[in-house]
């Protein structure tokens, strides 16, 4: 029964996609330390979202194109017992992105928009087995970021401060911040029953900033504190339910380089809720060398009104997975659709352009090796 949460896990990494809680892409799994043996994987995700709308009327009502660009993920995890009580493991995530470009020429309100946000990040995890059913795991998480905006289209007013920033444009040389994650996990093999608490804390960055306003000072920004509630329990004879809960505080990240919260009275590039994301699902073990699971997804609405930069509000997902075991190599792989919930996007907390009916498509592959 235990092989079946491996399915699961490759499916959950194929959850994040256009701001799905935030700007969440690897939600921070660390299911790798709970794996029996020693263990290694490469796991690797496409999402291809589909967001498009139309300008406000007083803007022509004009398409603004597929705003939301395909991107990749990429994950690898390592783990190893250094004793019958404690092990250890190696974590590396794409914890957080954004890739936004409104095409030129289609939107009047936001045309040339763009944003790009890449992230990696190393975690390094001990855990320490108390007894057959409670254990402690905890470590430190090293956090590499860089980021790129420029805001372009009649919905940012006029070509320079005060009357309107259009063509602004920034970049946040990469930074690297640290933090640290720490959690427990109440278990009962004999039914494979596992309930993990993983709390990850606030990471600050100072990013070295040029800008086309002349900001010299570094830009701080904090990224969010979370909280991920993991849980799995046999429910008949090769049958496993299995869910998650992320909490994460993205109200804190506030994005404001030193000129531009001049011209605009300290007001963020970013415009992001805190979120709470969940995933359940069931998983099958068909044979001894098949298993399969299906899985849905909700992340509930926020307000109407979002950033130009993140034009969706909440989700629905289904997701389907296979897992093939050889050995001592396992091969999983998922497909979830997302429905992407409708938003206005806004400029002065006002609505410049109409989101609707966008959905994305992720895949997700992952190869294991036990040893």
């Amino acid at each position: 029964m235990k092989q079946v949460l491996t399915v699961g896990a490759a499916l959950l990494m194929t959850t994040s996609v256009a701001q799905a809680v935030g700007l969440d892409r690897s939600a921070q799994n660390i299911g790798v330390i709970f794996q029996n043996g020693n263990y290694a994987e490469l796991s690797f995700g496409r999402v291809m979202p589909s967001v498009s709308g139309t300008d406000v009327t007083i803007f022509g009502s004009r398409d603004t194109g597929n705003v939301a660009k395909d991107y990749s993920i990429m994950g690898l995890g390592y783990k190893t017992d250094l004793s019958d009580q404690l092990s250890f493991a190696l974590i590396v995530d794409e914890p957080y992105g954004a890739d936004v470009a409104y095409p030129v020429g289609q939107s009047t309100a936001l045309g040339g928009t763009t944003a790009t946000l890449d992230s990696v990040a190393f975690t390094g995890l001990l855990r320490y087995k108390m007894n057959e059913n409670l254990s402690f795991h905890g470590g430190i998480r090293a956090q590499s970021i860089e980021g790129k905006v420029t805001l372009s289209g009649a919905a940012y007013g006029a070509n320079s401060p005060p009357t309107g920033i259009n063509g602004y444009s920034v970049t946040l040389d990469r930074d690297t911040g640290y933090g640290y994650a720490i959690g427990a996990a109440y278990e009962v093999p004999d039914i494979a029953l596992r309930v993990a608490l993983t709390y990850f804390s606030e990471i600050d960055h100072e990013f070295a900033t040029t800008d086309n306003l002349g900001s010299t000072a570094d830009t701080k920004v904090t990224t969010p504190q979370a909280v991920n509630l993991d849980f799995q329990t046999g429910i008949a004879a090769d049958t496993l339910l299995f869910g998650s809960i992320r909490w994460a505080e993205y109200s804190v990240t506030k994005v404001i380089p030193q000129n531009f919260g001049v011209a605009t009275s300290g007001r963020s590039l970013t415009n992001i809720e805190d979120g709470f994301g969940y995933t359940l699902g069931v998983g099958r073990r068909f044979s001894d060398v098949w298993s399969g699971s299906f899985s849905i997804g909700y992340e509930p609405e926020g307000d109407d009104l979002v950033s130009p930069l993140a034009p969706t509000n909440g989700n629905y997902s289904v997701a389907l997975g296979a897992q093939y075991t050889m050995d001592n190599v396992i091969v999983s792989g998922g497909l979830r659709y997302i429905a992407l919930g409708d938003a206005s996007a806004q400029t002065s907390d006002t609505a410049r352009a109409s989101f609707t009916d966008n959905s994305a498509v992720a895949l997700g592959l992952k190869v294991a090796y036990t040893y």
